[in-house]
């Protein structure tokens, strides 16, 4: 069995952001030479998310709108970590989106549904982040 293991990185500039990682993930798969297997993608930073979902940009709306529903990011004093930060939104909405993928590899390729895309979602931009791609196989 065969690994191999790269880190991408990002320097978003916007407090929020999703980003499709989809070529930078099969450019990795490619200089991998694995066939058959296995990667994992994950974000590296507790306030940034990696997930799989359609490239579509009402549905990247939608989760703006739902997330900061869910977890807004203001007033900053609502939140009991907000106290040397104001991230702690951030952590939430990584917590509600994932912090990982598993995708198979099959035939040198990645084994996706109809339209499915691996995602960076970044939820406390403004510094550089990075994501861990790793594939074990043959």
């Amino acid at each position: 069995m065969k690994t191999h293991r790269e880190e991408l990185w990002f320097h978003v500039k916007r407090r929020r952001q999703l980003i499709n990682i989809t070529p930078e993930v099969e450019a990795c798969l490619k200089r991998s030479g694995i066939k058959e297997g296995l990667i994992l993608c994950n974000a590296m930073h507790i306030t940034a998310s990696v997930f799989i979902n359609d490239d579509e940009s009402g549905l990247h709306s939608d989760y703006e709108k739902w997330l900061e529903t869910l977890a807004p990011e203001k007033p900053h004093s609502q939140y009991a970590h907000n106290t040397f930060e104001d991230n702690a939104d951030a952590h939430l909405k990584r917590t509600i989106m994932g912090r990982e993928v598993v995708v198979a590899v099959t035939g040198g390729k990645l084994d996706f549904g109809p339209w499915e895309q691996i995602f960076y979602g970044e939820f406390d931009g403004k510094r550089k982040k990075r994501v861990l791609v790793k594939i074990i196989g043959e």
